[in-house]
C-alpha cells in the first residue's frame, strides 16, 4: 500500500455531542521515516472519553487538536519501515498516532509489545492506559483496605470494569453503577458484589440506590461519570473516605459551560474525606508495578475483561459518538488492519 487515511477534525461541537460529520477522512502518499524514526500500520485504535476534551477549545491538561489536524488517539500495529536503531519491519508497537491508517513515530515514543499470549488489542485496554488507570488511581489515591466499600461509576466499562476487580483482589466489597441490565448483569458476571442501573433515576432515587447497595457507606468512589451520579455518590460517604477523579463523561459536551453542581465542601469537611484527580501520565516512572501484577491478574483469571471492537477504519467517527453516549460495552476499539499476531 502506497498510500494513508487519516481522519481530521473538521468542525468543532459546541455546547453539543460530536456527530461523524464533525471529522474528515483524507487520504495522502505513505509518509517515510527519517533517522530516529518508525512507520507504524495501525492494526487496533483506541478509542477514550478523554478525546471529547481533545476536540474542545476549553483549557485542559493537554493542548486542543485544531480544526484540520489529525484526530489523536493511541493505536496498536506494526512496524512497515524503520530509521531507527533496534527497531525493524515487523516488530509490533503501540504509540500515539492518531486516527490513521500509519503514522511516524519517533523511536523514543514507540512501545515494543511482546504479546505472550494476550491478544494484541489488550494492549490498548487492560494492558493498556485503562488498566494503569484502574491500578493506580484506585491503588495510590484510593487505597481500598479489607472490609471496605467501593462505588465504581460506569462500571462496565473500560476502567470501571478493572476497577472493580482490583477493588476484590484487595478485599475490599466492589458496587457497580452502569447503564441497562445487560451492564448491571455483567458487573456482577465478573464479581462485583452489587449494582445498580442509573437510567431512569432522578437526584433522590440515586441516592437511595446508593444507600441500598453500600449499606454501610462508601469509603472510596472511583468517580468516571460526575454530575448526578456524583452527588449520590457524596450524599452516602464515609468518614475518611477517598473519591478519585478520573472522568467527568457525564459533562462532556458541556464544556464551553461552567459546572454549576451541587458544592460538596460541608460533606468533606464532616466527613474528613479526600477527593483527588487523577491523570495516568503521571505514573509513568512506575509501569514496572503494574507489569508486574496485571499480566499475572488476567492469565490466573483473577482478571475477566470484555472489549468492543469495531470492524473498519472508516466507522471510526460513528463509534467515537456512540461512546460518548454509552453505547459501547467494555473497551472501545477499531480494527483496522490485519492483525499479524
Amino acid at each position: 500500500m502506497s498510500t494513508h487515511r487519516r481522519f481530521v477534525l473538521a468542525e468543532r461541537p459546541v455546547m453539543r455531542a460530536p456527530r461523524p460529520s464533525d471529522f474528515r477522512i483524507e487520504e495522502g502518499p505513505l509518509p517515510e521515516p527519517k533517522a530516529g524514526e518508525v512507520l507504524m500500520r495501525t492494526v487496533f485504535l483506541s478509542l477514550d472519553p478523554y478525546m471529547r476534551g481533545r476536540i474542545s477549545a476549553v483549557k485542559s491538561y493537554a493542548k486542543s487538536v485544531e480544526p484540520g489536524e489529525t484526530m489523536v488517539g493511541e493505536a496498536v500495529g506494526e512496524v512497515v519501515a524503520s530509521q531507527a536503531e533496534g527497531f525493524r519491519p515487523g516488530d509490533l508497537v503501540r504509540g500515539h498516532i492518531g486516527w490513521q491508517t500509519h503514522g511516524i513515530l519517533p523511536a523514543a515514543q514507540a512501545r515494543r509489545i511482546v504479546p505472550a499470549g494476550f491478544p494484541l488489542s489488550y494492549y490498548l485496554g487492560v494492558l493498556g492506559m485503562p488498566g494503569r488507570t484502574a491500578y493506580f488511581a484506585l491503588l495510590d489515591i484510593g487505597q481500598p483496605k479489607p472490609g471496605e466499600t467501593v462505588l465504581v461509576s460506569a462500571a462496565s466499562g473500560a476502567v470501571g470494569q478493572l476497577v472493580g476487580q482490583i477493588a476484590k483482589i484487595k478485599g475490599a466489597r466492589a458496587v457497580g453503577i452502569a447503564g441497562g441490565p445487560d451492564k448491571i448483569a455483567y458487573c456482577r458476571e465478573i464479581g462485583f458484589d452489587a449494582a445498580f442501573d442509573y437510567k431512569g433515576k432522578d437526584d433522590e432515587a440515586l441516592v437511595k440506590a446508593v444507600a441500598e447497595t453500600c449499606p454501610d457507606g462508601v469509603d472510596v468512589y472511583f468517580d468516571n461519570v460526575g454530575g448526578i451520579i456524583h452527588d449520590a455518590a457524596m450524599a452516602n460517604l464515609n468518614l475518611r473516605g477517598r473519591v478519585i477523579i478520573c472522568g467527568t463523561i457525564s459533562g462532556y459536551n458541556r464544556l464551553e459551560q461552567p459546572d454549576i453542581g451541587r458544592r460538596h465542601l460541608r460533606v468533606m469537611l464532616v466527613k474528613r474525606a479526600r477527593m483527588q484527580g487523577f491523570l495516568v501520565g503521571d505514573y509513568a516512572a512506575r509501569d514496572a508495578e503494574f507489569e508486574a501484577d496485571m499480566p499475572a491478574w488476567l492469565k490466573d483469571g483473577r482478571i475477566r475483561y470484555r472489549e468492543d471492537v469495531v470492524e473498519g477504519f472508516e466507522r471510526t467517527p460513528e463509534a467515537f459518538a456512540g461512546l460518548l453516549e454509552g453505547r459501547n460495552f467494555g473497551k472501545l476499539v477499531v480494527r483496522v488492519g490485519a492483525d499479524p499476531a
